[in-house]
């Protein structure tokens, strides 16, 4: 009891946005982030000091994100390059957790890998750093926070890899803005965190959904997060709680001046959350409506907390020092970068994760605050070890009406026209 008190006051402590997660003076910036909003521990034997600095760089994002310069000129042929290999697009996969899944499944030998990111140059450089082999990955310009670059990218993939269909697609690409006092807007005027971690997602799945049904075994996994579940320590005793409310936001069109779900003020945070409740919300949809005819597996999986990550690179030194350890030693949820991406990487690689309409965690205890066992080690919530194992969702994010609402509501605002909606049979 004494450890679930202490436990509770060290997560109100470091939730409060005027201490714990506010920037140090003068470093109040953008942030981006291309892979999940928990990631980046440097592989012990990949942790070159260049290396960790690119990894830890946050980048400012410009006006416009994907100017007309930026349109990538299609590849093509791509099909001998693959041969019999799954064919696999991560987002977000030149840093983080994107980047470490790339690894773990170009290593296997069975994926060749779509490393579909912003900056191409970047991923290009790090690929070759992590010891990617030659021949078992592409990398492609995609920019979540523009519609036309998303389906600039759905063609390019097309282009590339002529009639072979797409086995598997990681959404893992995210931004966080907890400390920004206004919103930032993508070129499509959605609020950032959900723009890019939800629309820019919700419409990449809807145009290839066609294309992965003529796939045997084909899996869609779209990353979440405790932060999503008020079931959970993380994401329901920490402020503030994920809500999207009656979807007000989203009703008005849910683009500026309106930077919320629910209708309300901006709220960093909880925009972030919000649109990891709308994450788990589009996987659950997908197999409702599409699995049966498809066959395709939609899932979604939370890898564990990884506490050093450059999301608190411009955080005070106390925090960035006191949060690893406090994950590790408190709460037992800390999990190292690799092995986050060896667990995603998992998710579409093993027979055993072939399961559709699963929140997929680790450890057992990611509902859990963390204790310890015989062995001396921390377990519980998401940590490192353990096996993988069904979560339980939130009521919130299994509310069938409100999920269904999201869904009709998201293709409004992505313009969805006929021609996006997967042909596929909808189950009533």
């Amino acid at each position: 009891m004494v450890r679930f008190i202490s436990f509770l006051a060290a997560a109100a402590y470091l939730a409060s946005p005027t201490e714990a997660f506010a920037p140090a003076p003068s470093q109040i910036r953008t942030q981006r982030l291309t892979s999940n909003n928990q990631n980046v521990q440097i592989a012990s034997q990949i942790a070159s000091p260049t290396l960790l600095a690119d990894m830890l760089t946050q980048t400012e994002l410009p006006a416009t994100l994907y100017p007309p310069s930026d349109k990538e000129t299609a590849k093509v042929l791509g099909g001998i390059k693959i041969g019999s290999r799954k064919l696999t697009v991560i987002t977000g996969a030149s840093s983080g957790l994107g980047l470490n899944t790339a690894v773990a499944l170009s290593k296997t030998g069975r994926h060749f890998v779509v490393m579909a990111v912003r900056d191409i140059e970047k991923a290009k450089r790090v690929a070759k750093e992590m010891g990617m082999a030659e021949g078992s990955y592409v990398v492609m310009k995609l920019e979540l926070g523009s519609l036309q670059s998303v389906r600039d990218f759905v063609f390019n993939l097309k282009a590339f890899k002529s009639l072979r269909p797409l086995d598997n697609l990681i959404c893992n690409a995210a931004v966080y803005r907890p400390t920004d006092p206004e919103p930032a807007w993508t070129d499509d005027g959605f609020e950032q965190s959900m723009g890019i971690n939800h629309f820019g997602h919700f419409l990449l799945v809807n145009l290839l959904v066609d294309d992965m049904a003529k796939c045997k075994d084909a899996r869609m996994c779209i990353v979440g997060s405790i932060t999503g579940n008020t079931n959970t320590v993380g994401g329901g005793l920490v402020y503030p709680q994920a809500d999207l409310g009656s979807l007000q936001g989203f009703a008005e069109g849910a683009k500026k001046p309106i930077a919320m779900a629910d209708g309300k003020p901006f709220f960093g945070a909880k925009a972030y959350k919000d649109a990891k409740v709308c994450n788990m919300m589009t996987v659950s949809e997908l197999h409702r409506r599409y699995h049966d005819s498809t066959g395709i597996s939609f899932s979604s999986m939370y890898p564990g907390c990884i506490a050093e990550t450059a999301l608190f690179r411009e955080k005070r030194p106390w925090f960035r020092k006191a949060f690893p350890w406090f994950m590790k030693y408190v709460t037992g949820g800390y999990v190292g970068m690799e092995e986050a991406g060896v667990r995603l990487a998992q998710v579409v690689d093993a027979p055993e994760c072939a399961k559709s309409d699963v929140y997929w965690s680790w450890n057992g205890g990611a509902q859990q605050v963390g204790r310890w066992s015989e062995d001396g080690k921390p377990k519980g919530a998401g940590g490192s070890g353990g096996e993988i194992f069904e979560n339980t969702q939130s009521d919130a994010v299994k509310d069938r009406v409100v999920a269904s609402k999201m869904w009709d509501l998201s293709e409004t605002a992505c313009l969805m026209s006929a021609k996006d909606i997967p042909k596929a049979a909808v189950a009533p």
